[in-house]
């Protein structure tokens, strides 16, 4: 080679680019996840020519001592193999450690209606306890956890009310606007803000924060046919765990809605803190238990 040249070149340039990158496709494919750090054997490469020992760090890898081909030196190919396992292990640790988090805790640590497999005709919940299979309603537990949340609000410091960007109209009967209008604190205690702007014509300005998805004026028509049925001012009172209820029901989720793993586990901690949770507001249960042995007991095992 002239000492000025800054490359060298083959004579047989593309059966070395060949023998280079067979070797190297199959020593990378004989890697496999799992597989130990490969170890690479060093040891003095001996002179084609001469039988002497060469530089101590070149080394035959396992496949290629087998065909008597030299392999790359150390600082190479190898090098940049062990970098990269001792990547990919660092990665399977941080997966591993990862798996184990989301798996929860321990059987000895699951909470009573257990952790969320999956939906069922966006209807139902499908848990699993220790003790076998938990099947919740959806709708049913949250309306019970809403109506819950609301009475508590109510009873503390009235509920708290959500503004509207955009103020709603809605048009209702005379009757039901005279009631919106003579009731107004009470509504107010609820978490409205109505205004009345014409004989039949209401203004929705705020509604529960508790039920801000829900549908402004279906909600406020439901609440003013309440009133409307309650008819006398002192008995109000006395029906408005009626009325919550049926503000309850619009601030529920609905069936078909498609809901998270987290959402579905917490809706399930919601049930567990909730008192009466194990019946919605009109009496119907949210859930129920079918254990292992009622399992076994429909695929008759054990016979």
């Amino acid at each position: 080679m002239h000492p000025t040249k800054h490359e060298v070149r083959f004579r047989e340039g593309r059966t070395v680019h060949d023998f280079l990158f067979s070797s190297l496709h199959h020593s990378l494919a004989d890697l496999r996840p799992g597989d130990e750090t490969p170890q690479f054997e060093s040891q003095p490469a001996m002179d084609n020519e001469s039988g002497q020992a060469g530089n101590p760090g070149d080394f035959f890898s396992p496949r290629l001592r087998r065909t008597g081909a030299p392999a790359p030196r150390q600082h190479g190919f190898a090098l940049g193999v062990q970098e990269g396992r001792a990547a990919y292990e660092g990665m399977r640790a941080l997966a591993a450690s990862a798996v184990a988090e989301m798996s929860g805790p321990t059987a000895a640590e699951t909470p009573p209606l257990g952790f969320a497999l999956a939906q069922l005709h966006g209807i139902y919940i499908l848990a699993q306890n220790e003790k076998g299979l938990v099947l919740v309603d959806m709708h049913a537990a949250h309306e019970r956890i809403t109506y819950e949340r609301m009475k508590q609000s109510w009873g503390e410091e009235g509920i708290r009310s959500q503004p509207l960007l955009v103020p709603e109209s809605i048009m209702v009967n005379a009757g039901e606007a005279q009631l919106a209008e003579e009731h107004g604190e009470f509504l107010h205690g609820l978490g409205f803000e109505l205004d009345r702007i014409g004989p039949e014509t209401l203004v929705i300005r705020a509604v529960p924060a508790l039920l801000r998805n829900a549908d402004a004026k279906t909600l406020v028509n439901d609440v003013l046919s309440d009133l409307a049925v309650v008819g006398e001012s002192t008995r109000i009172q006395e029906r408005c765990n009626e009325i919550l209820a049926t503000m309850a029901c619009h601030g529920s989720v609905r069936a078909s809605r498609q809901l998270t793993l987290p959402e579905m586990n917490a809706l399930l901690r919601d049930m567990e803190r909730t008192e009466r949770s194990g019946q919605c507001n009109h009496g119907r249960p949210t859930w129920v238990q079918l254990t292992l042995e009622d399992l076994d007991k429909q695929f008759l095992r054990g016979r």
